[in-house]
């Protein structure tokens, strides 16, 4: 790496870090909302917690590294190119051929990691994620907490006035249940109950209510004793996951095909961009000051719009969008960069 290259990288790497912090966090952030969801039906520690985000890491960097690559790299040369330093490089002697091919290395180098953690890390990542949700919701009872709308448990919406901490005591007292189908409407109340969780089956166990059935505008009340409610649950953890296998369904699976074709375009991104970036942020900057913000709008527009278009298509959609858009991306840099400096 001679020295233009150094300090063409360093400059781009300043622009890349602080952008890829904010949209790191923004995405982490969404991320762990996601997260919080879970824990409306099962209970997990802080640790626990942290490994679900550890699981959704490759995730967060798939989408994020490729952006903040490319509008990186094209507002680092913008901000040269306003500072009149690109200029003077080129009056130097130093040719924009020798730019692109320096950071189109650095962004094959990334485009390959990315495939990796794309084809190899997010289907682990997300397989360790669903067995651990499965392993958890097999050995926890479900999380209802007291005064809180909206719970379900299996196919009933729950509702309790009250939970206890006294061991010798019912957990829950007060408690309404309430399922609703095209045939009728049931109402359940109890005094109180508990939840047991035998061999991976919950069983919530109610003492001293009434069961309310409701068809057709009659009302049939029945008073019982004790009455057990149960809720099968399905472990679908696998412990002879292949990744192999996984994508191999890509040819029968729409969701596993749509994964394929967004997460292997989105890893290939920045090398397909990285023309386009120099495209725009190599300019005159007296005639073409906005045109680096239109060209990125412009460029994620198109391409990610071409992604879910084709996402039902990987095995021709993956290589058609690939090569248009770096295609295109070396005619944009020839005839603005190339014939120019």
């Amino acid at each position: 790496m001679n020295r233009v290259n150094r300090y063409l990288f360093s400059s781009f790497l300043s622009t890349f870090a602080s952008l890829f912090a904010t949209l790191f966090l923004i995405v982490s952030i969404v991320f762990f909302i996601q997260i919080a969801r879970i824990t409306s039906y099962i209970d997990i520690s802080f640790f626990e917690l942290l490994k679900l985000y550890l699981f959704m890491l490759p995730q967060i960097l798939l989408f994020t590294i490729p952006i903040g690559f490319f509008v990186a790299l094209a507002m680092s040369f913008f901000r040269l190119s306003r500072e009149n330093e690109s200029i003077v490089i080129f009056t130097l002697g130093y040719n924009p051929k020798d730019i692109a091919k320096f950071f189109l290395k650095i962004s094959t180098i990334l485009s390959i990691t990315l495939l990796f953690i794309a084809l190899v890390a997010m289907p682990t990542a997300m397989n360790l994620n669903n067995n651990f949700v499965a392993y958890k919701k097999t050995k926890l009872s479900l999380n209802i907490k007291p005064s809180e709308f909206g719970q379900k448990f299996g196919e009933w919406m729950v509702f309790i006035d009250k939970q206890n901490i006294d061991e010798n005591l019912s957990k829950y007292e007060n408690i309404v249940l309430y399922n609703h189908n095209k045939d009728n409407e049931r109402f359940i109340t109890a005094s109180s109950g508990d939840i047991t969780n035998e061999n991976a089956r919950l069983n919530l166990i109610l003492k001293d209510g009434y069961i309310y059935d409701i068809k057709d505008n009659k009302w049939n009340v029945s008073k019982y004793d004790f009455l057990t409610i149960r809720s099968n649950i399905k472990d679908d953890s696998s412990d002879n996951f292949s990744i192999y296998n996984y994508w191999k369904q890509a040819s029968s699976d729409p969701k596993v095909a749509k994964n394929l074709t967004i997460y292997c375009l989105i890893a290939l991104f920045p090398l397909a961009s990285t023309l386009f970036a120099l495209s725009f942020g190599i300019v005159t900057y007296r005639y073409e000051k906005g045109m680096v913000y239109i060209g990125i709008f412009a460029v994620l527009s198109a391409y990610f719009t071409a992604i879910l278009l084709l996402s039902k298509h990987p095995f021709y959609g993956i290589p058609l969008v690939f090569v248009v858009t770096f295609l295109l991306s070396q005619v944009a840099f020839i005839n603005k960069v190339v014939k120019k400096y």
